[in-house]
C-alpha cells in the first residue's frame, strides 16, 4: 500500500484541529501487529528494559522507553512515512523524532494513568512550543475494561495545564479537568490491534486499571517539530532529524533484534 493512501487525510486531519485527535482503523497490518508483539513479549532487551509507575491506587504499569532510532522495526516504523507525513502535516512542519515507548498493562493487576497532557511533561524538557503530538497504536484489543484510552475532546484548545507529581507518575490540575469535563466530551477510544490514535501534545487523556483478563499492550511514538528543540541540553531531551521510510519496508527488519546496548531511559511521560 502506498505511503499516500496510509497517511492522514485531508478530512482526518481536519478532525484532529478540531478535537484534538482523530483515530487511524488499520495503520498497522496484522502481520505488522504480530511482528511487533514478538519483539515485546520475547525480546530479553525488553524485558531488561521495562520498569513501573505507579498510580494513586498502588496499582503499577509497566513501560520501556528509548530515544533513537533504532536499527530494528520499531524505529522503522517510527519514520514510516504514515506516521511521519501524518506528523508533518499535524505539526504545520517538518516533524523530528523524540522518543518511543511501550506500555503494558498485565491483567487483573495493570494500573492506571492520570489525567495529563503530555506538553505537561514536554514543557518541563524544555520545549518552549506545544508543536508537538504522539501516536498511540494498540497491540492488543483495548477495550473499557483493560484500560483503553480515554480523551476529552477538543481540550488540546484549553493550552497547557499545570501538573504535579501524584504517587510516581505527573498529572493535570484536576479542578481544571473537572472543570473541562463538564464542557468536553469525554471519549473512550477503543481500538482493535493495528488501529492508531494520533493525538495533540495538549490533548487531555488518560486511562484506566486493567481488570480483565487479558493484556493491555500498546507503542507510542512521540514527535516535535523540528524548529521546537528543548532549551535544555540534556539526552533525555534531544529529538532526531527523520529519513522517511516507505511504508511497505517496515516489514524488512522482521528479523534485526533489539540492539542488546540500546540505552532505555528510566523515566518517562504517561500514557
Amino acid at each position: 500500500m502506498s505511503s499516500t493512501t496510509q497517511s492522514l487525510t485531508a478530512p482526518e486531519l481536519a478532525d484532529y484541529e478540531r478535537d484534538g485527535y482523530v483515530i487511524r482503523k488499520g495503520l498497522l497490518s496484522a502481520e505488522e501487529v504480530t511482528a511487533l508483539n514478538a519483539v515485546v513479549n520475547n525480546d530479553k532487551s525488553i524485558a531488561d528494559a521495562v520498569y513501573g509507575r505507579t498510580d494513586a491506587s498502588g496499582a503499577t504499569t509497566e513501560l520501556a522507553l528509548w530515544q533513537d532510532l533504532g536499527d530494528d522495526m520499531f524505529g522503522a516504523l517510527a519514520r514510516s512515512r504514515r506516521i511521519v507525513d501524518s506528523m508533518n502535516a499535524m505539526l504545520g512542519g517538518e516533524a523530528a523524532f523524540f522518543h518511543s515507548k511501550l506500555t503494558l498493562k498485565r491483567p487483573k493487576v495493570g494500573g492506571a494513568w492520570d489525567w495529563h497532557q503530555d506538553y505537561g511533561y514536554w514543557y518541563r524538557s524544555g520545549f518552549l512550543m506545544p508543536d508537538m503530538a504522539s501516536v498511540f497504536i494498540a497491540l492488543d484489543p483495548c477495550r473499557k475494561e483493560n484500560g483503553c484510552l480515554q480523551v476529552l475532546k477538543g481540550s488540546h484548545k484549553l493550552g497547557r495545564i499545570e501538573h504535579g507529581i501524584n504517587k510516581e507518575q505527573v498529572g493535570a490540575d484536576m479542578g481544571r479537568v473537572e472543570a473541562a469535563m463538564k464542557r468536553m466530551e469525554l471519549v473512550y477510544a477503543e481500538m482493535d490491534p493495528g488501529d492508531a490514535l494520533f493525538f495533540h501534545g495538549n490533548t487531555l487523556h488518560s486511562s484506566s486499571a486493567n481488570t480483565s483478563d487479558r493484556t493491555r499492550n500498546v507503542l507510542l511514538c512521540c514527535y516535535s517539530r523540528a524548529d521546537n528543540p528543548s532549551i535544555l541540553d540534556k539526552p533525555n531531551t534531544k529529538i532526531t532529524p527523520i529519513d522517511p521510510l516507505d511504508d511497505d519496508r517496515v516489514m524488512d527488519w522482521l528479523d534485526k533484534p533489539i540492539d542488546a546496548q540500546r540505552p532505555f531511559a528510566k523515566a518517562s511521560p504517561a500514557a
